[in-house]
């Protein structure tokens, strides 16, 4: 049977870390292996599993949807397949093991035609083998690999020196006559919001690639040198639950955003559309949108706040996947403009914390506090917008009073699923509660939303949320 090849790295020598794959590890930079589905192959190793490196759990019922997973998932290095769930493991795989009892299958993702007629991994194997035998031989083998890593790590370095700025920001820069021809003169129109107007278009370059171009309105004028910073900052975000910048233009007084085109929609027509979501779909797409709110807040190398959370700002791939839009563009707006957008949303009962209408200074916690709003949402499948016009009480308030009396059964009625899991609707109702409490500072962190809404961590007892809801 193939085993994909493993080499020691450099620093592994100096300081154990293991191995890492003599191949290119899925980045999911616009140019990778791992973005084109026909350049993907699976090597499968029976009785394998990485238990630290899982991600996401998916339901397969074979083998291949598995596979399928995974292969449209560029995050994804492997894929553990059992029964009927199908694990994604990310890189850094590690703390593996092999045993017969564990009856699973290992499907690792790589290049296809892997690996090549240079690939020396057995040779490296067998002089392994041959001078085990002697600690001369051994310090000699080391020593061997340790300037075969030196040297491979010294070619990439300079390639990536070599790469132009633009480049190195991990987004293309297109002019705007490309983007025009793009667009077919930007007439499909997605969809308008407080930044700008979005466009349905095909790069020349990827004639079966859809993409969504944002002309922005009224930006900042103070040079490309800022605008490029912030696209910048966007473009090095790398999140499964984030709608993917792949490009920008800064030509004369055009300023606009090439993301990648989402299929099906907004969470609003989603939720509030003719059908109902079933319950197990909501929840899984509440749970993705806090994973992409806490990397954000927590993992990014420069911390983002939206500052827009809405079901508006999250749209659905093609497997239902939510996906944040609109994140790190609150500083490509003018005062003004900024000022008048938060005018219009707090006419509508909006998803702005109380802070924003204050002198307070604005963290990642109104974030958190529209993301409790859109929760409730989620829960009840109906607008906090629609649902404050026809009752005297808003949705948050009518949510708190539900759950104190205990007759949250009347949150999601007429749903039967979600009926017949009133411990797990008791949950998210109280994470939601915290997240709408009037005071920043009690309000929980992304990451803790996180862990109390797939049940790692105790939800205690929320106290009123804020009485801003109801004015």
């Amino acid at each position: 049977m193939f085993m994909p090849r493993w080499v020691f790295t450099r620093e592994s020598i100096l300081h154990p870390k293991g191995c890492k794959p003599n191949f290119p590890v899925p980045s999911c930079q616009e140019d990778g292996w791992e973005t084109k589905p026909e350049m993907i192959d699976f090597k499968e190793l029976n009785d394998t599993d990485w238990p630290l490196a899982d991600y996401e759990l998916q339901t397969a019922g074979n083998k291949e949807t598995c596979i399928k997973y995974c292969r449209y998932d560029c995050f994804c290095a492997a894929a553990i397949y059992g029964g009927n769930s199908c694990l994604l493991k990310k890189f850094p795989l590690s703390n593996g093991r092999k045993t017969i009892s564990l009856n699973k299958t290992a499907l690792i993702k790589v290049p296809k035609g892997y690996p090549s007629k240079k690939d020396n991994s057995t040779l490296i194997l067998v002089g392994s083998i041959i001078l085990g035998s002697s600690l001369f031989f051994n310090f000699l083998l080391l020593l061997g690999i340790s300037v075969c890593a030196f040297i491979s790590y010294r070619k990439t370095l300079l390639n990536m020196q070599s790469r132009s700025n633009t480049s190195a920001m991990n987004v293309t820069s297109y002019g705007y006559k490309e983007l025009e021809e793009a667009t077919g003169g930007f007439k499909q129109k997605l969809g308008h919001g407080a930044f700008g107007t979005v466009y349905k278009g095909v790069l020349p370059s990827d004639h079966r690639r859809f993409v969504a171009v944002k002309k922005l309105d009224k930006v900042v004028q103070e040079g490309e040198r800022e605008f490029k910073t912030e696209v910048s900052v966007i473009g090095q975000t790398h999140h499964k639950n984030l709608v993917r910048l792949l490009g920008y233009c800064d030509e004369g007084e055009h300023r606009l955003l090439v993301y990648e085109y989402m299929s099906n929609g907004s969470l609003a027509s989603l939720l509030f559309g003719i059908s109902r979501p079933d319950w197990n779909q909501r929840i899984q797409i509440a749970f993705g949108i806090a994973r992409g709110l806490m990397y954000l807040h927590e993992e990014c190398s420069t911390q983002i706040i939206h500052c827009d959370i809405k079901p508006q700002n999250i749209l659905l791939d093609e497997y239902f996947t939510p996906r944040i839009s609109d994140f790190g563009l609150a500083k490509l707006l003018l005062a003004e403009q900024t000022r008048t957008a938060r005018t219009g949303i707090r006419g509508t009962i909006g998803y702005f914390a109380p802070e924003w209408f204050r002198k307070a200074s604005i963290t990642v916690k109104v974030d958190v506090y529209s993301f409790g709003m859109m929760l409730l949402e989620i829960i009840c499948c109906k607008s906090s917008v629609a649902f404050g016009m026809g009752q005297e009480l808003a949705l948050v308030d009518f949510a708190y009073d539900c759950y104190c009396k205990r007759k949250l059964d009347k949150i999601v009625e007429n749903d039967e699923d979600a009926r017949s899991d009133m411990k797990r609707v008791e949950r998210l109702v109280m994470v939601a509660i915290w997240c709408t409490q009037e005071d920043p500072s009690i309000r929980p962190s992304m990451r803790k939303i996180t862990q109390m809404l797939e049940g790692v961590l105790a939800v205690s007892v929320p106290p009123r949320p804020s009485m801003f809801s109801t004015s």
